[in-house]
């Protein structure tokens, strides 16, 4: 079945969402909430649905829908992790290339096929994933801009010191009010985590979930800036923790404390999860510091997705 690009594009988030776990198996797989997440037509994603029955990641049933398999086929889970290990190279060594300023800030297509041998699909899927994580977006009429994003230990820290800011204070907020349903989403994934997920997850899902986590907290603020400020600075520090090693021990560490910040907001401890809040950033930042970038070597400084 030939699928277009974007129908391609949601085939491999749905997969990655499937081996990462977040869709469980026998979870219904609902065409409209594909289409609201990803922001596109029902068009793209039922094509998309039909490509992921037939290589066996999904069964469909008569006037039920379609459900991500329960025997998914080892043939079609040995090619999503090779298809997906090549992303992830190949999407680093983009990324790595910008971190240590091998990129010039206004970059044509073609100069990246040229430098990477990649396919123009392999680029579109390239461009895509760095504009959707914030640092890269299309100039009107020609070529691509890649965007600031923390390159140093002190941009790093500055960005914590800077959350560790406003992330207690959305708490305090006058709108501040408590989503249950985003609180037991929340619990849910922090518990999976820590029952088994994070040692088989991938480093940039567990970065995801890390900074995903604050975000919905903040949402509740009600207040639009904190969210914008947040998303913004969660994006300017993601390649410099995509370069390092994830610390999984004390990443379950982490996920605990998550779980006790959501326990307080449940019982309407507001200010104590405010006070919570700014100590648990305030750990992440001392564990993270010193922060030693050496971008020639192989070993990386261990980070927590916080």
């Amino acid at each position: 079945m030939a699928m277009s690009e974007l129908a391609n594009r949601i085939s491999n988030r749905i997969v990655e969402d499937i081996l990462s776990g977040d869709l469980a198996s026998g979870s219904p797989v609902r065409t409209q909430q594909i289409a609201d997440r990803y922001q596109v037509s029902r068009t793209p994603v039922r094509d998309a649905l039909l490509q992921l029955e037939e290589t066996g990641f999904l069964r469909h049933f008569q006037n039920r829908g379609y459900f991500v398999s329960e025997n998914i086929p080892e043939a079609a889970l040995e090619q999503a992790a090779e298809e997906f290990g090549t992303d992830s190279v190949d999407y680093q060594q983009f990324a790595e290339d910008w971190l240590t300023d091998q990129l010039p800030e206004v970059v044509t297509e073609q100069t990246l096929r040229q430098r990477y041998e990649w396919t123009k699909a392999r680029l579109n899927e390239m461009l895509a994933r760095a504009a959707r994580e914030g640092w890269a977006e299309r100039k009107e009429g020609y070529g691509w801009r890649l965007l600031p994003v923390a390159k140093n230990a002190e941009a790093f820290d500055e960005i914590y010191r800077f959350r560790m800011a406003i992330e207690p204070a959305a708490l305090l907020e006058p709108g501040f009010e408590i989503n249950r349903a985003a609180l037991d989403e929340q619990k849910r994934i922090q518990s999976k985590m820590i029952e088994g997920e994070i040692s088989h997850m991938p480093k940039e899902r567990l970065l995801s979930n890390g900074a995903k986590f604050h975000e919905v907290i903040c949402q509740m603020s009600g207040n639009p800036f904190f969210i914008s400020a947040l998303e913004r600075v969660n994006r300017m520090r993601r390649l410099m923790e995509y370069r390092s090693r994830v610390n999984r021990e004390r990443l379950t560490i982490q996920c605990s404390e998550h779980l006790e910040l959501i326990a307080l907001l449940e019982r309407g401890e507001i200010a104590e999860a405010s006070y919570f809040l700014r100590r648990h950033l305030s750990g992440a930042l001392k564990r993270k510091s010193p922060v030693v970038w050496d971008w020639s070597s192989a070993s990386r400084q261990s980070v927590e997705p916080s």
